[in-house]
């Protein structure tokens, strides 16, 4: 999608912070962290949420989880602990039209969350 923020983002047409990148996967740190470790988890195609997930299109899924268990070692999360969200849809909180996975530690995280 032309005007998806996170797909200029993955092609390099907006700057960011990034934690990793392959050619599926990019991985940035939140302009507007909730946590002191808030990474966001992308996947360079455009899928638009959880819902758009199908038999073409699910590894990659599978490929970003891989990806958080490099980047939480990395990063010094993995034994602390840390929490995985993909918010979908508005009132589950999405707010970028494009699948995208929050990466959040460095603090003790409370439930419920919201």
């Amino acid at each position: 999608m032309s005007d998806c923020i996170f797909c200029k983002i993955a092609k390099g047409e907006i700057p960011s912070k990034k934690v990793y990148e392959d050619d599926k996967v990019l991985a940035f740190y939140d302009i507007e962290p909730a946590a002191p470790v808030h990474v966001l988890v992308i996947p360079k195609n455009h899928i638009g949420s959880i819902n758009e997930i199908n038999n073409e299109n699910s590894s990659i899924v599978a490929h970003i989880f891989e990806v958080i268990n490099k980047i939480v070692v990395e990063l010094n999360i993995a034994d602390t602990g840390y929490r995985v969200v993909s918010n979908c849809g508005d009132q589950g909180g999405q707010t970028v039209g494009h699948l995208h996975f929050h990466l959040l530690g460095g603090r003790n995280l409370a439930w419920p969350p919201g």
